[in-house]
């Protein structure tokens, strides 16, 4: 069985972007590939077609590896929610709710769980490709590890260590990473790749023979700064923009950043519109007034997040805006958020309670134990769509009899306000959809460009794949894999 994991010196060095390119690289060479990853920490997840849910990290290397999702390729998934707490996701389902201080002793006892995916999807491919999670290097953690050592050494798979040479230091952060690792753990590393580099490689041929001399590790390339991975979806953070350059041709839309935002990459479709500018708001900063349509995206406690829009003053903003005569859509916690109340009767994101909404739809939720997870399609805006449902509890109201889609086989879903300006829904990755998409477009008065999303997002993973088979060993990386091919 052969499999290689890629591990980071710390956090965003890129590890998700390059086992995605290597899904895609090994692909097309015509070898069977599957993405796994031990341990994610994430909101930003996706449905697999048997009704779980995997980080979207994970979901995009399946496309990557040209595979079909499946809850095995992210076995413990852990979504951050209020009150220091993190929902426990294990095999695609909601096992539990976990504090900050109790998941290091949980954790060890899910490494069977970690074991029986793994070994499920090596015996479907031909070659594993494996994400960690964090940094190995940070040995506070070691004990009960299943995201990095821990799993590695389980599981016998070789590991390769990214460091981000952008954010500078790169490498004090490789070779320090080789002189904290325990020597059995140091022992699995079979070299380094070295990530995000701006300029002339041969700037960087003396620090790159550095690493190499100083860690006693083979280095297998040196990956520019690739510019296609900003077409490829958006994973686990939010960049926050310092500053932004208003374009008087285009149509801006505007989503405040919350605190446990989830699924955040709904937008990214409306990124590929010329006639489009999206601006993602942080905490600080007012909602634009000129903005035409103000997205409120998914969240992991939405009760607690619409207490933060409050205290950042964005619910004046968006009330504001709305009488104003502007657009407002929610999206699964964001359609929670427009309606008149959130109730949690069971305590369900914390403490039991009820909290008003913003009172821009004449609905009310109530927060479920059940969690919907399921692939939905239907008509929504008179166009045909397809997406996903992942959100606890049920709303009601009139304005749902003007319902935002129908969807084949369950009926109605979501709600449009009275004068049309407000819509919410359950759905995520409705403006994935192309006719969607532009019907949307076309209520704020813009065009939309008919790009196709999940093409565009294919040929960036193709461009990804290329560049790979540029700038590493790719053969090189297959021989310490296990394989020759």
């Amino acid at each position: 069985m052969a499999a290689l994991m890629l591990q980071g010196t710390g956090s965003d060095v890129g590890k998700s972007v390059l086992v995605a390119g290597l899904c895609r690289a090994l692909a097309n060479r015509g070898l069977s590939v599957l993405p796994f990853k031990p341990q994610n920490m994430s909101n930003n997840a996706a449905v697999t077609p048997e009704g779980g849910e995997i980080g979207r990290a994970q979901a995009l290397q399946a496309i990557a590896a040209r595979a079909t999702l499946h809850t095995d390729m992210n076995p413990v998934l852990l979504k951050p929610q209020a009150d220091r707490t993190s929902q426990l996701i294990v095999h695609g389902a909601v096992r539990g709710t976990l504090g900050s201080g109790n998941y290091r002793e949980a954790r060890a006892a899910l490494l069977d769980d970690v074991m029986a995916s793994y070994y499920r999807l090596a015996a479907r491919a031909e070659v594993v490709v494996v994400e960690g999670a964090g940094s190995p290097a940070e040995i506070n953690l070691r004990a009960g590890d299943i995201a990095n050592m821990g799993f590695a050494r389980a599981a016998g798979v070789p590991v390769v260590l990214v460091g981000d040479i952008d954010r500078g230091g790169v490498i004090a952060a490789v070779v320090g990473t080789r002189a904290v690792l325990d020597p059995a753990d140091a022992a699995m590393i079979g070299g380094f790749i070295i990530n995000k580099f701006r300029g002339d490689p041969a700037l960087f041929a003396d620090g790159y023979r550095a690493i190499e001399q100083r860690s006693g590790w083979r280095g297998f390339g040196l990956v520019p700064w690739l510019a296609q991975t900003a077409r490829l979806p958006s994973e686990d953070a939010v960049v926050l923009e310092a500053a932004r350059k208003v374009m008087p041709d285009r149509v801006l839309v505007a989503c405040p950043i919350l605190p446990r935002i989830a699924n955040f990459d709904d937008l990214d479709p409306l990124r590929l519109e010329p006639s489009v500018e999206v601006v993602m708001v942080p905490p600080g900063s007012p909602i634009p007034a000129e903005a035409a349509l103000i997205v409120l995206p998914g969240s992991k406690a939405t009760i607690a997040d619409m207490a933060f829009v409050r205290a950042q003053g964005w619910d004046i903003d968006i009330l504001a805006h709305h009488r104003r005569g502007g657009m407002v859509l929610g999206i699964c916690g964001g359609y929670q958020m427009l309606g008149r109340t959130i109730a949690d009767p069971l305590g369900i994101e914390g403490t039991p309670g009820t909290a008003p909404g913003l009172g821009l739809l004449d609905v009310v939720t109530e927060l479920t134990a059940h969690k919907a997870l399921l692939a939905v399609q239907g008509l929504a805006l008179d166009q045909a769509f397809a997406g996903y449902e992942m959100h606890m509890g049920e709303t009601t109201g009139p304005d749902c009899a003007r319902p935002f889609a129908h969807l084949t086989g369950r009926g109605a879903d979501g709600a449009i306000s009275a004068d049309g300006r407000v819509m919410g829904t359950y759905c995520h990755a409705l403006l994935a959809s192309t006719p969607l998409r532009r019907a949307v477009l076309a209520r704020m008065g813009a065009r939309s460009s008919g790009a196709d999303y999940a093409h565009s997002v294919d040929q960036a993973l193709d461009s990804l794949a290329d560049a790979l088979e540029q700038h590493l060993d790719i053969d090189g990386l297959l021989e310490l894999a296990g394989t020759r091919r």
